[in-house]
């Protein structure tokens, strides 16, 4: 059965028929977005949610979404979309941060401009008959140094507009290196000596709890007299009354504002200031933006619907078209490991590390990891999945790592997986082979080959004679037909493992009768899905 989509906000004729060409059911029902009551009444019939800013997946909508598997928000922003409750559910929610990069950027570099020149006061002044050439004398921009807060997608546009303009460009971004600033043709510097150089000052970041703020009247203090300050990036950045002030008193010369604290915005400190500039959100405003974000989102909703291909996720790691196929059977069998763990292991788990050996260090890994632990969890939480698993591990307090190392035995690249416990450290370890199937090789350190069936049992036990007997004649008269029996040990009367592969579940009564011989510590029937 193909996947349904729910077009809900405005969404071009092109990026609709996209779903449709790759092999998805679209519904495209615009209006919907206003009418919150009737989208959360069908919603659950739906396995993706296509919007622009007008549908609010709230909580209470996401919680309707019983069969959704992913929101794709036509734009970059997603503050309309309830990420932490999508992600408790396990539902992807991407955005598409490249399709409106080059409009965000025209327009900012487009209120620097207005600011510096007083244009829409100017405008207004001669259409009303007046002619106040002395009333609007304007200032360069040649030769003045922009600051600019946020070097990545928009940012570094910006950047480069600028520096086409000949302005000085200064760029604090704790993620831009040295070399990728030289790169740019920008100075890296720290904030407070952005604020200190700044002839203008434009923001382009997200809207987080260490941006929010960022300009407030501390930040205002250090700045130069006369500064311009330009934001298309999110309202909270700015505190819009210190600002307000700052340019009442003649600190801050200009400002251009396309977004607010609160939006729709039908007032603000701002307003009715003459040296203000004032859009309603227009950023991402341009015909081209508008049809590359609609395409793009289409394009990924399809992607991952049809081939599991995750792209510009806001929380899920990643995967791409070509390595999906590759990625598949070892997201497999990380998701088995987790799954035997889970099955096997009888107190609350406290440190986690996952360590990818050969091959598997080259791949993808924060997608293993989160199958992974997607597995791990099953056992308590039924509809976890690689989305919700990290969020539940994280709640937990759960401490988790990753270890990559090169290729270090015979085989080319495995994944093994470590739980630490109050009791107990356990651990599991297993490859894919070229028939693409998971195999276990590695159990408590105790070496062996093991396929992995839909039903199998572990035991550990004593190494002493008779026990291949024991076991095989217990699950005989207890009509359990064995496909499969793998047996290993640390050393001669040592510790002994053995896990077999059965047709079918076991009751527990036999599981009772195999813990009755004084040598097995531990027997587990355990179910693995792997369709």
């Amino acid at each position: 059965m193909a996947p349904r989509v729910l077009v809900s906000d405005e969404l071009s004729e092109t990026a609709v028929q996209i779903f449709r060409d790759r092999g998805v059911d679209v519904d495209f029902q615009p209006q919907l977005g206003k009418d919150k009551d009737k989208l959360a009444e069908i919603i659950g019939n739906y396995d993706g949610l296509a919007i622009r800013s007008a549908t609010k997946a709230t909580e209470k909508l996401i919680a309707a979404a019983t069969n959704l598997k992913v929101i794709g928000r036509a734009g970059i922003g997603v503050d309309n979309v309830d990420i932490p409750a999508a992600s408790r559910r396990g539902i992807i929610v991407m955005n598409t941060p490249f399709g409106n990069s080059i409009t965000t950027a025209e327009h900012a570099i487009a209120l620097m401009f207005a600011v510096a020149r007083q244009l829409p006061a100017a405008d207004t002044s001669t259409q009303a008959g007046k002619w106040e050439k002395s009333k609007f004398m304007g200032v360069e921009i040649t030769g003045k140094t922009l600051g600019v807060i946020g070097a990545g997608n928009i940012g570094s546009i910006v950047c480069s507009r600028a520096i086409g303009l000949k302005m000085h460009v200064v760029a604090y971004d704790p993620f831009l290196s040295k070399e990728r600033a030289e790169e740019m043709g920008v100075k890296k510097v720290e904030l407070d000596e952005l604020f200190a150089e700044a002839d203008f000052i434009t923001m382009h970041v997200p809207l987080t709890d260490k941006t929010r703020n960022i300009i407030d009247a501390a930040a205002i203090a250090k700045m130069k007299d006369g500064v311009r300050i330009v934001n298309c990036a999110r309202g909270g950045l700015v505190v819009e009354a210190d600002l307000a002030e700052a340019l009442k008193s003649g600190k801050v010369a200009g400002a251009g504002f396309d977004v607010f604290e609160v939006e729709p915005a039908k007032e603000s400190p701002l307003f009715g200031l003459p040296n203000v500039v004032c859009t309603p959100h227009l950023g991402a405003s341009t015909t081209e933006a508008q049809e590359n974000v609609a395409l793009q989102v289409a394009e990924q909703m399809s992607d991952y619907l049809v081939k599991g291909a995750v792209s510009n996720a806001i929380n899920m790691p990643s995967i791409t078209a070509e390595e999906a196929p590759i990625l598949k059977p070892f997201i497999r069998l990380a998701d088995v490991l987790g799954a035997f763990v889970g099955q096997v292991t009888e107190s609350a788990i406290k440190e986690i590390e996952i360590l990818y050996d050969g091959v598997t260090a080259t791949m993808n890994t924060k997608a293993l990891t989160s199958a992974a632990l997607a597995g791990l969890i099953r056992t308590q939480v039924a509809d976890v999945n690689m989305v919700s698993a990290p969020i539940m591990i994280k709640e937990k307090g759960i401490i988790l790592s990753e270890v990559k190392r090169d290729k270090s035995g015979v085989f080319d690249g495995y994944i093994r997986l470590t739980v630490t416990t109050a009791n107990q450290t356990r651990s599991i370890a297993g490859t894919v082979f070229s028939d693409g199937k998971p195999r276990f090789i590695q159990i408590k350190g105790i070496n062996l080959d093991a396929d992995v069936g839909s039903h199998m049992v572990y035991i550990t036990n004593t190494d002493v004679p008779g026990m291949i007997g024991f076991i095989g004649t217990t699950l005989g008269e207890g009509g359990v037909n064995i496909a499969n029996f793998q047996l290993g040990r640390d050393k001669q009367g040592g510790d002994a493992i053995a896990l077999l592969y059965v047709d079918a579940a076991v009751s527990e009564d036999v599981l009772n009768k195999l813990r009755t011989n004084p040598a097995i510590r531990q027997v587990k029937s355990l179910v693995f899905n792997v369709d």
